[in-house]
């Protein structure tokens, strides 16, 4: 009886769920790219890496626990800087991670990819340059991708259109450029589609859903027309020319020959 209270007791002390020596590495590589000026993330210190969570429960601002791992990241609107980790993708139990509406800049790390287990990517309003990683298709689970307002540049990469739970995507006021993706832009079935405010304000970027882009310069009807017209003007020009000058030439000679005749004899 006494060691069954002991084993009791002992149990009842013990964390849901040990620590895990990835999600701890993923949190401190994390804390340490990122810029807090504000110091929001007072309590992100080395000693609560080491167990950020107690079963459901979070010793972490910004974090939630589930069964004694990280599953979800909301540090949105704190003023951040730095940049994103990639040993973020360290945290394998990771379904959510919201970055929005801060001042984070580089790039978007290719190794997000490794978060297979993740349905919410946010990291709109920051500075985020570079490309979108077409490597995150690998996180099948994806639903929601929300890249709006960066400064991200180049192509949409097509193989987005392959992850099949999409249902949010917004990659609005970037610098993307070329054409979209027919995969996320005419999706066919009953996937999700996406209307034009997903992809407006990236000067470059066209195809459907966007209207058609205005053609720079004249076009090409116009063009022709203001070559007729200037051909026709200067066709008249070099007429009315030639003309003043036969005139001019006419009598020149006549008053030459005047002058010749007052030096002819009279017979």
């Amino acid at each position: 009886m006494g060691l069954l209270i002991v084993l009791l007791l002992t149990c009842a002390a013990l964390p849901w769920a040990s620590s895990d020596p990835s999600d701890e590495a993923c949190l401190t590589h994390l804390s340490q790219t990122l810029k807090d000026p504000l110091k929001n993330l007072q309590n992100w210190t080395k000693s609560t890496f080491a167990n950020p969570c107690s079963g459901f429960t979070s010793y972490l601002p910004g974090a939630t626990c589930n069964n004694g791992r990280i599953y979800k990241l909301s540090l949105t609107n704190l003023s951040l800087q730095g940049s994103i980790s990639p040993f973020l993708s360290n945290c394998t139990n990771l379904q959510s991670l919201d970055l929005s509406s801060n001042s984070i800049s580089g790039t978007i790390p290719q190794d997000l990819q490794y978060l297979v287990n993740l349905a919410v990517l946010n990291l709109s309003s920051n500075r985020l340059e570079g490309e979108i990683p077409p490597q995150l298709t690998l996180c099948a689970y994806l639903n929601v991708i929300d890249l709006h307002d960066n400064l991200l540049t180049g192509q949409i990469p097509q193989e987005l259109g392959l992850l099949a739970r999409l249902s949010a995507f917004d990659v609005s006021y970037n610098k993307l450029s070329g054409p979209i993706p027919a995969s996320l832009g005419n999706r066919s079935g009953a996937l999700p589609r996406f209307n034009a405010t997903s992809f407006e304000g990236n000067k470059d970027l066209y195809g459907y859903p966007l209207p058609p882009m205005k053609t720079k310069g004249l076009s090409v009807l116009a063009i022709v027309g203001i070559g007729l017209g200037s051909g026709l003007a200067s066709l008249v020009l070099s007429f009315t020319g030639v003309c003043i000058w036969l005139k001019i030439t006419e009598e020149k000679m006549a008053a030459e020959e005047g002058k010749v005749s007052q030096y002819m004899p009279d017979y």
